[in-house]
């Protein structure tokens, strides 16, 4: 059974290792798009204008109302379509190709931005404007108020659902597959195809992404650690 996970042609070692590597490497991208997301989602949610908080409030309503796999769907599909038409309307002769990986960072993004935006949301809603009162009575300017003062703090209380929706990103990666990326999913249905052994193949993906998952905690918990250093615990 070992020779199945062996790297060279006798095994599909090579090919997990590479499905693994482009899991990670598209979580890690979707992972800033869907920060600066919540972040803007969560400054319109809590902008004195009424239409910025309309745009806000409908983003992450319809965004976390919807199917991961069908706003993967759309993006791919839609996305696709809509630049075609736009390329097609200067050069009818021109024409998008939208790749799977750029699809699946925009969708994974939409929703972990969504999601995010909530939890910023919450978290720039306990701040004490005190704080930024006084920054503003020092001589500080609006940026050097929400970098220095605002920003950590909305830093430290919303790590712990930040960190919760990574790893759901994480595991949302696995849906990419049915867009034709090579990922760990994928490549493991490759081998599952050619093997006839499912069960060796789907337990050993449970294990890497466990394991993914696991790292993950154990990072977001010294990350914790390090946000809550120096506040006193009730």
């Amino acid at each position: 059974m070992l020779e199945l996970f062996s790297f060279g042609e006798a095994g599909w070692g090579d090919q997990l290792l590479q499905g693994l590597l482009v899991t990670i490497q598209l979580a890690l991208t979707a992972l800033p798009v869907g920060l600066l997301l919540g972040f803007a989602a969560a400054g319109a949610s809590l902008s004195p204008y009424r239409w910025l908080r309309a745009i806000g409030t409908g983003y992450t309503t319809i965004m976390r109302g919807l199917p991961e796999l069908l706003t993967l769907f759309v993006v791919y599909n839609g996305l696709g379509l809509l630049l075609n038409s736009i390329v097609s309307s200067w050069n009818p002769d021109a024409r998008v190709e939208l790749s799977s990986f750029v699809a699946g960072v925009i969708a994974l993004g939409l929703v972990f931005g969504a999601f995010a935006g909530e939890v910023l949301r919450g978290a720039f809603q306990s701040l004490n404007k005190g704080q930024m009162e006084a920054g503003k009575a020092v001589g500080m300017r609006p940026t050097q108020v929400f970098f220095r003062i605002m920003l950590p703090q909305v830093w430290r209380f919303a790590l712990p659902g930040l960190g919760n929706l990574w790893i759901n990103l994480l595991k949302d990666t696995a849906l990419v597959s049915v867009i034709a990326l090579d990922d760990l999913m994928r490549m493991t249905q490759v081998a599952v195809r050619s093997t006839k052994q499912p069960f060796t193949f789907f337990l050993a993906a449970c294990l890497i992404y466990w394991a993914l998952c696991v790292i993950s905690e154990i990072v977001l918990a010294r990350l914790e650690k390090r946000a809550n250093r120096g506040v006193r615990r009730a």
